[in-house]
């Protein structure tokens, strides 16, 4: 078997049946599987005759380190893995063409694929879909309406890039993560988040701003785990991440984000997570590039405060504030974490000191302050887990 490295737990126990069609996608599936096998998923390979001319099984057997399945024989390997009590979590078709749509969608089965689809439709094991074809086809009436068939069945559609006259397979790292959604504990379904992060950027001329050093990573990890977790996010913040199901704004100035936050929380969340460095003053920008050949005066104001605003229209609202100070002791950074918490009613705040790190790096050492306090160090993976914990708790 090909070795691995692990890079999470998220898909351990679970068996995934990793169908291929035709598709000149297929090329990608050595890379998906063994991206499925470092978040600990057991992958098993199914191909129709049509993949096998695109790529060899035994290039399948390499990235799953399994036997590939390429036809049904006597030991019915559609119900092994997909019948009643199988084997299998979940039924990935990736790449999925639009002849195979078209035979799932109206019940044709002649195909190890197609088999395995209507095994799996009959006992109700998760199917998810990630189509690849040309856009022409795509774009199809009939292929959008079987794609609408489907999904009123209950078959998950990643939704491929549309670029270069083509409908292509999407990311790896976009499928594993809505695996993972499908197959995790969902502990946080129904459950509506609203995240700001990373840092905002206030105008000084056309050209130039006035930022900090905020990278946005902890917003984006909280993000893509309560997500995982199964609950709606939406993503306030100046970049783009670009994850189906995830609703993105991007903003610049502390007032877009503010202003974009209170509007949006007026929909109804459940919680609020202000993970975001706002800059605390913003300046009257020039017109026109400021020369560079003089010495030149900027005159700052005091920018909105989101929590504050929020805590003001929203009162009953559940937030989670973010608090960054520098060169204060343990015992400080906690009391001016707890004023925070008592001047906002906030549910819980996550404080650093940034004069030791964590702005702009991979890694922080944060204390988790609500009715207790809680120091959590390690990747912004690991400090994301531990506040969605607390939220699961919270919620």
């Amino acid at each position: 078997m090909a070795q691995i490295t692990r890079t999470s737990n998220s898909l351990e126990d679970k068996t995934i049946v990793l169908g291929i069609t035709g598709s000149i996608a297929a090329v990608r599936c050595v890379e998906l599987a063994r991206e499925l096998r470092r978040h600990g998923a057991s992958v098993h390979a199914v191909m129709t005759q049509a993949a096998q001319k695109i790529i060899h099984p035994e290039a399948m057997r390499y990235a799953t380190g399994k036997p590939v399945i390429t036809e049904i024989t006597g030991g019915v390997e559609h119900v092994e893995f997909c019948g009643i009590g199988g084997k299998a979590s979940l039924l990935l078709i990736a790449p999925c063409t639009a002849n195979t749509i078209g035979k799932i969608a109206h019940g044709i089965d002649d195909t190890p694929v197609t088999t395995f689809a209507t095994t799996a439709f009959g006992s109700g094991i998760p199917i998810m879909i990630v189509p690849a074809m040309h856009e022409s086809m795509y774009d199809h009436p009939i292929v959008i309406e079987n794609i609408g068939k489907l999904t009123e069945l209950g078959v998950d559609f990643v939704t491929p890039i549309l670029e270069e006259g083509a409908a292509k397979i999407a990311s790896n790292e976009e499928i594993v993560l809505r695996a993972e959604r499908t197959l995790g504990r969902k502990t946080l379904a129904g459950k509506s988040i609203l995240i700001t992060g990373g840092a905002t950027a206030e105008a000084i001329d056309p050209i130039r701003i006035l930022t900090n050093r905020a990278s946005g990573k902890t917003g984006i990890e909280l993000a893509l785990l309560a997500f995982r977790r199964g609950a709606d996010v939406t993503l306030v913040h100046r970049g783009c991440i670009g994850i189906q199901g995830i609703c993105e704004f991007n903003v610049e100035s502390a007032k877009d984000m503010t202003d974009t936050v209170i509007e949006e929380l007026g929909k109804g969340y459940d919680l609020l997570i202000s993970a975001a460095a706002i800059s605390d003053f913003t300046v009257k920008p020039s017109k026109t590039k400021i020369k560079s050949d003089k010495e030149v005066t900027l005159t700052l104001k005091p920018a909105p405060k989101l929590l504050r605003e929020a805590r003001s229209k929203y009162p009953k609202l559940k937030i989670i504030g973010f608090k960054a100070e520098t060169g204060v002791t343990e015992n400080e950074l906690v009391k001016r974490a707890r004023k925070s918490m008592e001047s906002s009613r906030l549910s819980m705040v996550v404080a650093n000191d940034v004069s030791s790190g964590g702005m702009g790096a991979d890694t922080n050492e944060v204390y988790l302050v609500d009715d207790g306090i809680k120091k959590v160090s390690g990747t912004k993976q690991v400090i994301a887990k531990e506040i969605m914990d607390k939220v699961e708790a919270l919620l």
